[in-house]
C-alpha cells in the first residue's frame, strides 16, 4: 500500500510539457544563449547550470537597474521556462527586482528527470549560481515557490537563516494531502511542506485563491497558520490554481510586500546553507 501511494504521490508532482516549449540555442550574431520561440530580451542572460546530483538544468535572469532585491522562482507543475518568461520579465518590472527562473531536471531544456530530490538540487544550484555569477547576496534573496514550487523553496528557505523572504503561491502542505486528507504525515510523502515551514525565519506571504480546484485553499491557510513570521495573507475570492496573476490585488499585493522587505533587514544570524541532507 506504501508504494503505491508513494507512486501516485510522485506521478501528481510532475508534468513537464511534452513537447518542451523551447529549445536553447546560440544566437548566431551576439553569440549568446537564448530561448527559441520567444521574444528575448537583451536584459535576459539564458544560463546553464550544473547541479549536485550532476544534471544540467536551465536557468532564466532577468537584470533591472534599480533592483535591491531579486526573486528566486521555483514554477509551477506543468509549466516550463518558455512558458514562464513573460510572466518572469513583468514580475522585474512591476516588482522592481532582479528575477532567475529556473527548470527542474526533465523540465523543459534540463536534463535528467524529475524527483523530489533533483528538485532540491536544483534550486539549490540556482541560488548558487545566483551567489557565485551574479554577486546576489543570501540577505537580498526572496525565494517564490508556486504550487509545486513550494516544495524547494520551503527546502531551502529552511537551509538558508539570512534570506529576506518567502512568498509561497498556491503552495502545497506535501503532495500527499492534495490527493487524500490524512492527518499525518507518512514517510513515503513528498514535499513535507507542513514539517519544513517551522524551521522558516523570515517573512512570509501567502497567496491562494478560495476556488482552487487543484490544491484547496486550505493548504495555504494551514501552512499560513504555521509560520513563525507571518505576512499579511492574500486570499483571492474565486481564484483558481493557475489564474491568480489575472487578479490586480495579486501584483499590488505583492509589491507591498518587496516594498516592506526592502524597508527591513534580513532575518538575524546564520551564514551560508546548512547541509543537513544528502541528495
Amino acid at each position: 500500500m506504501g508504494g503505491v501511494t508513494s507512486t501516485v504521490a510522485a506521478r501528481f508532482a510532475f508534468f513537464p510539457p511534452t513537447p518542451p516549449s523551447y529549445a536553447v540555442i546560440r544566437d548566431q550574431i551576439t553569440g549568446r544563449l537564448v530561448l527559441s520561440d520567444v521574444l528575448n530580451r537583451d536584459h535576459v542572460d539564458v544560463v546553464s547550470m550544473k547541479t549536485k546530483r550532476g544534471q544540467d538544468i536551465v536557468g532564466i535572469y532577468v537584470h533591472h537597474s534599480a533592483a535591491r532585491l531579486t526573486l528566486l522562482y521555483s514554477h509551477g507543475n506543468a509549466a516550463d521556462l518558455g512558458q514562464m518568461y513573460e510572466l518572469l520579465v513583468e514580475l522585474s518590472v512591476h516588482l522592481r527586482v532582479n528575477v532567475m527562473g529556473y527548470d527542474y531536471s526533465g523540465y523543459g531544456a534540463s536534463s535528467g528527470k524529475p524527483s523530489e530530490a533533483n528538485t532540491y538540487a536544483d534550486v539549490e544550484a540556482a541560488y548558487q549560481c545566483l551567489e557565485r555569477d551574479y554577486g546576489v547576496r543570501q540577505e537580498d534573496v526572496v525565494l517564490y515557490g508556486q504550487s509545486v514550487g513550494s516544495g524547494p523553496t520551503v527546502d531551502l528557505a529552511a537551509r538558508l537563516p539570512k534570506v529576506r523572504g518567502v512568498v509561497l503561491h498556491s503552495p502545497i502542505l506535501s503532495g500527499l494531502r492534495v490527493m487524500y486528507p490524512v492527518k499525518r504525515t507518512y514517510w513515503f510523502d513528498i514535499y513535507k511542506n507542513i514539517e519544513k515551514i517551522r524551521r522558516v525565519n523570515c517573512p512570509v506571504l501567502v497567496i491562494h485563491g478560495t476556488s482552487d480546484e487543484v490544491v484547496d485553499c486550505s493548504h495555504g491557510k494551514q501552512l499560513w497558520d504555521l509560520c513563525k513570521e507571518k505576512y499579511e495573507p492574500l486570499w483571492l475570492k474565486g481564484g483558481g490554481h493557475c489564474n491568480l496573476e489575472l487578479y490586480p490585488e495579486y501584483i499590488r499585493h505583492l509589491r507591498k510586500f518587496i516594498m516592506s522587505l526592502e524597508k527591513s533587514g534580513g532575518p538575524r544570524n546564520g551564514g551560508g546553507i546548512e547541509r543537513t541532507r544528502s541528495y
